[in-house]
């Protein structure tokens, strides 16, 4: 049987790093509900900010559905071969009634303090806006719409993982629900 698991948290919490274990220690693989969307950007030829790729996020959900995203996670884990995946990014109530459909999912909710995370985004750079990123801005950023729910999944979460600690923290948090849910318990 498959293990998916579908990653949820706030901004910076720690999403990609569990993902990016997931490939390189278990050799897993890892699908984001980002990747449509930093498509789209790069083919519009739009900067990946975090604005522009909540704008085309709700471009897609309001003119086919809300659930257009998890879909096309959805269909690209059903087709993945890899025995364990990482579904990065679930942000919605709609997403987790999505991907529950998938046999093997389970939702993962990560926490970290608002400083921690506000650090973390500043260093990584992922988006094109991270690194000079304001902290009123981060702190903006978590009342955008697309950010809405996602406080909310934890009630929904089969396991809540505190990334306030080390990388090895994390990554022993991450192998022990994967190694559990292997053996079925």
């Amino acid at each position: 049987m498959k293990i998916i698991l579908g990653i949820a948290g706030e901004i910076a919490s720690g999403k990609g790093t569990v993902a990016k274990h997931i490939e390189e220690k278990h050799g897993g693989s890892a699908h984001r509900f980002s990747t449509a969307l930093r498509d789209v950007a790069r083919r519009m030829h739009l900067e990946e900010s975090r604005e522009n790729l909540q704008k085309i996020s709700t471009i897609f959900r309001t003119n086919f559905n809300d659930d257009i995203l998890s879909m096309v996670v959805c269909r690209d884990a059903e087709a993945d071969t890899h025995q364990v995946m990482a579904i990065d990014g679930v942000r919605r109530i709609e997403d987790i009634k999505y991907l529950k459909s998938l046999e093997g999912f389970k939702l993962i909710y990560l926490e970290a303090n608002i400083d921690i995370r506000y650090h973390r985004i500043v260093n990584r750079r992922e988006n094109t806006d991270d690194a000079h990123k304001p902290y009123s801005e981060f702190i903006a950023d978590h009342t955008r719409e697309a950010e809405s729910q996602i406080k909310d999944l934890k009630n929904y979460a089969d396991f809540v993982v505190n990334n306030e600690g080390t990388f090895l923290e994390l990554y022993h948090q991450v192998d022990k629900i994967i190694k559990d849910l292997g053996e079925g318990k």
